[in-house]
């Protein structure tokens, strides 16, 4: 199978399990996503959900987050991982929003990823979900059922998302990039599947026998 008949073949699967895919992390507006964004990393997004309903009622907005300060941000966040880091990062990045955007998230990639703590991946989910912008964030679902289907060789996110891009339709993206994950989630998990055995791996490859062993990104 080619790869553009497997392209194909993902979209209308995917389609059709997922037509309206939800954003997975609860928030209330791009403020309180950005936030949700950026606790996400290196963490579940349950996780991320049990502790945002008590943050986000102490701090809904940048400068009610600025006031609480890392010191105290950090009771709210300290189950997460990078607990620390990250209380750190929504302090300084509530400081920029008030100093620099008027209270507001700035909707560009450039404004974005000048803020502490949000990389490309953060950028590009707040982006896209918050403003419509096409973008394809890859997290580690996204970079394995890349490789399991056959959509890039891997070598790092950064290549995963250049390689999705460009066999893709832009105008797909953003709800695609959501798709993947909760399949990733549901049937082509870590550990539940190697390549050989959801319903879509064998789809796509019904001749393959040998385990796909992924890069980590």
């Amino acid at each position: 199978m080619r790869r553009n008949e497997r392209v194909e073949i993902i979209q209308q699967r995917l389609q059709a399990l997922y037509p309206d895919p939800p954003i997975p992390l609860d928030h209330r507006d791009t403020f309180t996503l950005l936030v949700a964004v950026l606790l996400s990393a290196q963490c579940t997004d349950k996780k991320v959900n049990e502790v945002t309903p008590a943050l986000f009622a102490a701090a809904p907005n940048p400068k009610k987050m600025f006031r609480l300060g890392a010191d105290g941000i950090y009771p709210y966040i300290q189950t997460l991982g990078l607990s620390r880091q990250k209380s750190k990062s929504l302090e300084g990045l509530s400081k920029k929003l008030i100093e620099q955007h008027g209270e507001q998230v700035p909707g560009t990639f450039e404004d974005l990823e000048s803020l502490p703590g949000v990389g490309h991946k953060t950028a590009s989910v707040v982006m896209a979900q918050a403003f419509g912008v096409p973008a394809f964030p890859v997290d580690t679902h996204i970079h394995r059922l890349a490789q399991r289907w056959g959509l890039t060789n891997g070598k790092s996110v950064v290549q995963t998302e250049i390689d999705l891009k460009k066999l893709f339709p832009s105008e797909n993206w953003n709800t695609l990039h959501l798709q993947i994950i909760f399949y990733g989630r549901e049937f082509c998990t870590a550990r539940g599947c190697d390549g050989t055995r959801c319903e879509l791996c064998q789809e796509l490859y019904p001749k393959r026998r040998k385990a796909v062993v992924c890069k980590k990104p």
